[in-house]
């Protein structure tokens, strides 16, 4: 039987470890929840922020070297939750009901792979253990019916009111691909993309989400200025290429949300590096470290670097993308650290608050 001492020892060096994933410490996360002595050994309730399916061996390894290291020689069982919270949206906004988080993943101009990022990051966390739904505001150019599987489907309406989102893989999603004609071209000026994005946001009965994956259009412009504007976001992700020209475009994004006080969690640089399918030769097509320096320089994580691979467009063509296609393929497996970076950044932000008071209703008597 282990004394108080013991699982206090054990209590400080498991709080000392800090989380790749996190960037902190887990007694900076206040993580360790409960430490006890157990079948000659320890075990330890470790809560983590973020959606934790797949992480429980990793992070078991990691420990034991890590305690054993601080002169703790007994085995160690980890038993790892997740407890995912909503955090704080635009002050002039209200979080949506019953979905925690909406992150938004934007780029500064098309072409750098946003929909395949979005798609494979929101599959991802479903993957992980989240309740997840995507939401495709690429009006002019929706991707995900396709990458989904659910080109042609039509989504229902039960009260006439709202509607149902498909489901694909685990996730809910909701798209204006749903509702015209595939080859419909949508010759719609800003305020009718805005007015029917925020529609779509709105009258969708999404369900309780942990996250909602909204595929941002492409650019800067005044449709994506008046979308981060309305549309309350508890986070944002750019994504880049490599290439100068991208990245230039890409800081043009990030400045966007600095300008409407969202939060960016990071940078991911898509199509980062190619290997040869017959050689196995890798080369940067695109150049090197261009995500890193841009995520050094605004301060910002660089949440992943993603492989330029056919298999991905493949995949995502044949409507299951590289996640569920592939899951222990080295391009899924980029995507999922991916998105345990980019959830973990989400983690540290501050927390909405907004339950904790009362609603004030005023009624004539």
């Amino acid at each position: 039987m282990a004394d108080a001492s013991e699982l206090e020892a054990l209590r400080r060096a498991l709080g000392a470890y800090v989380d790749p994933y996190a960037g902190q410490s887990l007694a900076a996360a206040q993580a360790v929840q409960e430490v006890a002595a157990a079948n000659g050994g320890y075990t330890a309730r470790i809560v983590l922020g973020f959606p934790v399916g797949g992480y429980e061996r990793e992070l078991t390894d990691a420990l034991a070297r890590h305690v054993a290291a601080a002169g703790i020689k007994a085995p160690l069982t980890v038993q790892l939750q997740s407890d995912i919270k909503a955090h704080a949206v635009q002050r002039n906004l209200k979080p949506l009901e019953q979905i925690k988080n909406v992150v938004a993943v934007a780029s500064g101009k098309g072409g750098v792979g946003k929909s395949t990022v979005a798609v494979n990051l929101a599959l991802a966390w479903a993957a992980q253990g989240a309740r997840v739904g995507i939401l495709d505001a690429d009006i002019y150019g929706p991707s995900q019916p396709l990458m989904l599987g659910l080109e042609g489907q039509r989504p229902s309406s039960p009260d006439g009111k709202h509607l149902r989102p498909l489901l694909s893989h685990g996730i809910g999603a909701m798209s204006i691909g749903f509702l015209v004609d595939a080859e419909q071209p949508m010759v719609w000026r800003g305020p009718m993309v805005t007015q029917a994005l925020t529609q779509l946001l709105s009258e969708t009965h999404w369900g309780a989400l942990d996250y909602l994956v909204v595929d941002m259009p492409p650019g800067t412009g005044d449709i994506q200025l008046t979308l981060a504007q309305r549309v309350p976001v508890a986070g944002a992700v750019i994504v880049t290429t490599p290439q100068d020209i991208a990245l230039a475009d890409a800081r043009k994004g990030l400045k966007m949300f600095e300008k409407v006080a969202v939060p960016v969690l990071g940078i991911v640089e898509n199509m980062s590096i190619h290997v040869c399918s017959n050689c196995g030769h890798a080369e940067h097509i695109f150049g090197a470290g261009g995500g890193a320096r841009m995520a050094e320089q605004y301060g910002v994580r660089l949440l992943g670097e993603l492989p330029l691979d056919a298999h991905i467009r493949e995949e995502a063509d044949s409507g299951r993308p590289s996640v569920v296609a592939a899951p222990d393929s080295p391009r899924a497996q980029a995507y999922f650290a991916m998105a345990r970076r980019t959830a973990a950044a989400l983690a540290l932000r501050a927390r909405d608050r907004s339950s904790l008071f009362p609603k004030i209703v005023v009624e004539e008597s």
